[in-house]
C-alpha cells in the first residue's frame, strides 16, 4: 500500500522533503504501513524509509536517534540479508514500540506543514487517495485562499486522476471572480472527451460573459466538442467568432474546424476552408481527405491522397478504412499493400485490412498479420486454424465463443456449433443474440430442427434474448429447408414484427428446393396483399422456381411485371486469389486476359468429369431455351470459370478457394464435387449463404443447402 512511497539511496533532498510531507499526511497510520512493507524494500534494496525515521529521530530525541543510527548502520552493511522477515519484524518491532509517543510528538511538530511542500507533492501528479489527503490539509490549514496556486494544482490532479466531478466543484467554487484562461481550457477539455456532452459548449457560454479570454486552444477543444453534436449549428457559430477574432489563422484551429466539417460529411465547406489555409500540415490533408471518405467519395479521397506532400498512418487509414465502408475491398488490400513500403500499419488499419480479407476470403493477405482472428479463419475458409485459434485462448468469453460457433455455422458444421454452444453455456456464460443468432444458423445449414426450435422457443426465458426479425428469419430459413412450408409460412404471418424481403426468400427458396410451385404461389399473392413493394426481389426467385419446374408461360408474366418494376438481377461473380491478386469472373465472361486459355481449360474438365458420372443440370436455367443452349448456360458460371482458372494456374494439390456473390446452383455443386475428385483437389467456395468445401467427390454440406 505504501511501498511507491519508499524513497530509494539515491533520492535527491527535495524528494525527501515529499517523503516527509506524505509523512506527515499519513500520521502514525502511514508509518504503520511503511513498518508492515520495510522489510520487502530492503530486500529490493530500498532503504530511504530508514532516511525518513532518521532525520526524524534527529529531531531531538536521543535515544529515538542511537536506536534509528543502530539501524541505519545494521541496513548499511546488509546484514538484513538471509535473515527471515519475522526476525527482523521482531527486531525492529521493539524501536517502534519504545519511540511511538515520541514519533508521534515529532509528527505533530512537522503539521506545520507548508503550501509549498503541498504544491511540490502536487506536482508530482499522485495518485487518487493521496490527493484527497493533500486537498483535506489544504481545507483543514484554510490554504485555498492565500494559495491560489494549490487550487490551481489540485484541479489539474483531479483532471489527471479522471475525477472530473471533484474538479467541477474546484472550478465552480473558484474565489477570484473567474478562473484564468488556463483553467478554462482545461475543464473545457475534459468535456469535450466526453462523446456526447454538450457541456464543454455551455462552459464556454459561461466564459464569454467573464474577465477571462478565450485563446486558440480554447476554441480547438470547443470545436471538438461541437463534432459530438447532433447538429453543425453551434460549429458554425464557433466558426464565425474566429472569423471576427482573427483566430482562425492558426493552423491547430483551422484543423480542428476541417475535422468538424468532415464529420458531417460537408466536404465542400471542408475544402474551402483547406483551400484558404495560409499554411497546411499533414493534419490538415488527413482532416480533408477524411471528409471525402466519409461522404463516398473515394475516387476524390484518392487524388487528395496523391496529392499531399507527407501521408503518415492516419492518412492510410482513412483510404483504406473509406475503401472497406464503400465495399471496394481489392482497392483496400492495394493500398494496404503500398502503405507497407512506406508506413507501419497501426491497429486501426490492420482491423479493416482484415476485415477486406474475410470479405473476400482472402487467405494469403490475412495471413501475414501478427494477430490471427477466429473470424478471419472462419470467413478465409480454414475453419481448422480458427478451432486452433479458438483452442489455445486461455480464457474464453462470449465473443470467442460467438466467433466460434458462427464460423462453424457458416461452414455447415451445426452439430459442431451446437456442441460449442454447450460447452459455452458449461462456462456459465450467457449467449447474446449474436451468439443465437449463429447456432440457429448452423442449425438451419445441417437441417437440426429440434435443435433449433428448442434453442429459438427458450431464447427469451433461458437467457432473456428477444427474439429480433433475424432470429425468425433464420428459424423460418431452417423450417423451410426441412419441408415444414406451412409451418414457416404460419410464423411469417404471426411474427410481432414486419417480415423483410430475407424472411420471404427464405420461404420461397424453400419452395423452389421442394418444388412447390403452388405453396410459392401463396406466398406471392399474400406478400402482393401486404405491400407490394416487398415483392422486389421476391419475384426473381419465383420466375427461377417456375422455370425449375418448366413453367415458361409463368415465367414470362413474372418477367413482365419485373421490367415494368425495372428490377434488377444480380449478376453472377466469382473471386480467386492467386499470388496476392484478386481476379474476378462473371457468368459467361470474357473480359479476363486469359479467357481463351480458361476456355479451354474449362471444356476439358467438363469432358473428364463427364467421363465420371457428371451431367449438366439445366432445370434452373431461367430462359427457355433449347437443351444445348441451357447447357451451355449453365457451363460458363462464374465459379466454373474461376475454377478452371484455379486449376490451370497453381500446382497440383493445391486448395483452390472461391468467393461468390450468390447461391451456389445445383448444376456448380454437381459439377464441383466431381472436379474435386477427377483432380484430386479442395475446392472451398463460399457463396452468399455458407461454405461449401469439395474433397473426393463430397461437399462438406452433406447435399444440404
Amino acid at each position: 500500500m505504501a511501498s511507491h512511497l519508499l524513497i530509494d539511496n539515491n533520492t535527491k533532498s527535495s524528494e525527501v522533503e515529499m517523503g516527509h510531507g506524505y509523512e506527515l499526511l499519513g500520521g502514525l497510520i502511514f508509518l504503520d504501513h511503511v513498518f508492515n512493507h520495510l522489510m520487502s524494500e530492503n530486500e529490493r534494496g530500498g532503504g530511504g524509509f530508514f532516511e525518513v525515521l532518521y532525520n526524524v529521530g534527529c529531531m531531538g530525541d536521543i535515544g529515538l536517534v542511537k536506536d534509528m543510527s543502530v539501524i541505519r548502520e545494521w541496513k548499511n552493511e546488509e546484514n538484513l540479508r538471509g535473515i527471515p522477515f519475522s526476525d527482523q519484524q521482531s527486531w525492529l518491532q521493539p524501536t517502534f514500540s519504545r519511540h511511538s509517543r515520541t514519533i508521534q510528538m515529532q509528527l505533530h511538530a512537522f503539521a506545520q506543514v507548508s503550501g509549498r511542500s503541498l504544491s511540490q507533492l502536487l506536482s508530482k501528479r499522485p495518485p487518487i487517495s493521496q490527493i484527497k489527503q493533500i486537498h483535506a490539509q489544504i481545507i483543514t490549514k484554510s490554504l485555498a485562499l492565500s494559495r491560489l496556486s494549490l487550487t490551481d494544482s489540485l484541479i489539474h490532479c483531479y483532471l489527471h486522476s479522471k475525477n472530473l466531478n471533484s474538479a467541477r466543484t474546484l472550478f465552480d467554487d473558484y474565489h477570484l471572480p473567474s478562473p484564468p484562461t488556463l483553467l478554462w481550457n482545461l475543464i473545457i477539455r475534459a468535456y469535450s472527451k466526453l462523446q456526447h456532452s454538450s457541456e464543454s459548449i455551455s462552459l464556454f457560454h459561461r466564459m464569454l460573459t467573464t474577465q477571462a479570454v478565450p485563446d486558440k486552444y480554447t476554441f480547438t477543444f470547443v470545436i471538438t466538442s461541437c463534432a459530438h453534436q447532433n447538429s453543425i449549428v453551434y460549429g458554425n457559430i464557433v466558426h464565425g467568432m474566429l472569423i471576427k477574432n482573427g483566430t482562425l489563422l492558426n493552423l491547430y484551429v483551422a484543423n480542428s474546424l476541417i475535422n468538424l466539417y468532415a464529420v458531417f460529411a460537408m466536404v465542400n465547406d471542408a475544402h474551402e476552408l483547406f483551400d484558404e489555409m495560409p499554411v497546411r500540415d499533414v493534419f490538415s490533408w488527413t482532416s480533408l481527405l477524411c471528409a471525402y471518405a466519409k461522404n463516398g467519395n473515394m475516387r476524390r479521397a484518392g487524388d487528395i491522397f496523391r496529392e499531399m506532400p507527407v501521408r503518415n498512418d492516419v492518412s492510410w487509414a482513412v483510404m483504406i478504412s473509406g475503401f472497406v465502408s464503400c465495399g471496394s475491398y481489392t482497392e483496400a488490400l492495394k493500398y494496404f499493400h503500398n502503405m507497407l513500403s512506406e508506413v507501419k500499419p497501426n491497429e486501426a488499419v490492420l482491423v479493416c485490412a482484415l476485415s477486406a480479407c474475410a470479405n473476400l476470403g482472402s487467405l494469403d493477405h490475412g495471413t501475414g498479420f501478427t494477430t490471427s482472428l477466429i473470424d478471419m479463419y472462419a470467413k478465409c475458409g480454414r475453419i481448422d486454424r480458427a478451432y486452433r485459434v479458438f483452442d489455445k485462448i486461455p480464457r474464453w468469453d462470449v465473443q470467442n465463443f460467438t466467433s466460434m460457433i458462427t464460423g462453424l455455422s457458416i461452414h455447415g458444421l451445426g452439430e459442431e456449433a451446437i456442441r460449442v454452444f454447450h460447452q459455452m453455456l458449461a462456462e456459465k456464460l450467457n449467449p447474446n443474440d449474436i451468439t443465437i443468432l449463429g447456432v440457429l444458423n448452423g442449425c438451419s445449414h445441417s437441417g437440426l430442427v429440434q435443435q433449433g426450435s428448442s434453442i429459438f422457443y427458450n431464447m427469451e426465458n433461458l437467457w432473456g434474448i428477444v427474439p429480433k426479425i433475424e432470429h425468425y428469419g433464420c428459424y423460418i430459413d431452417l423450417l423451410g429447408r426441412a419441408g415444414y412450408l406451412a409451418k414457416a409460412f404460419g410464423i411469417v404471418k404471426s411474427m410481432p414484427v414486419h417480415p423483410d424481403i430475407v424472411v420471404w426468400r427464405a420461404i420461397l427458396s424453400a419452395c423452389r428446393i421442394h418444388r412447390n410451385a403452388n405453396f410459392g404461389e401463396r406466398v406471392i399473392n399474400h406478400l402482393e396483399q401486404l405491400d407490394p413493394r416487398s415483392c422486389v426481389g421476391a419475384d426473381v426467385l419465383l420466375s427461377n422456381m417456375y422455370a425449375s419446374l418448366g413453367k415458361w408461360e409463368k415465367v414470362a408474366q413474372v418477367r413482365k411485371i419485373m421490367d415494368k418494376q425495372k428490377n434488377q438481377l444480380d449478376i453472377g461473380c466469382s473471386w480467386i486469389e492467386l499470388n496476392g491478386v484478386v481476379h474476378e469472373f462473371r457468368v459467361s465472361d470474357i473480359l479476363h486476359p486469359q479467357i481463351v486459355e480458361i476456355h479451354d481449360k474449362l471444356s476439358e474438365i467438363l469432358k473428364r468429369v463427364g467421363l465420371v458420372g457428371y451431367t449438366a443440370d439445366a432445370t434452373h436455367v431461367s430462359f427457355d431455351l433449347s437443351e444445348e443452349d441451357r447447357e451451355r448456360a449453365v457451363a460458363w458460371h462464374s465459379e466454373k470459370l474461376a475454377v478452371a482458372f484455379g486449376l490451370m494456374s497453381t500446382p497440383p494439390g493445391d486448395t483452390i478457394r472461391i468467393v461468390k456473390n450468390l447461391i451456389t446452383c445445383e448444376d456448380c455443386h454437381t459439377a464441383l464435387k466431381a472436379i474435386s475428385r477427377v483432380y484430386d483437389r479442395e475446392i472451398i467456395v463460399r457463396d452468399r449463404s455458407r461454405f461449401h468445401t469439395f474433397k473426393e467427390g463430397m461437399c462438406s454440406c452433406k447435399d444440404y443447402w
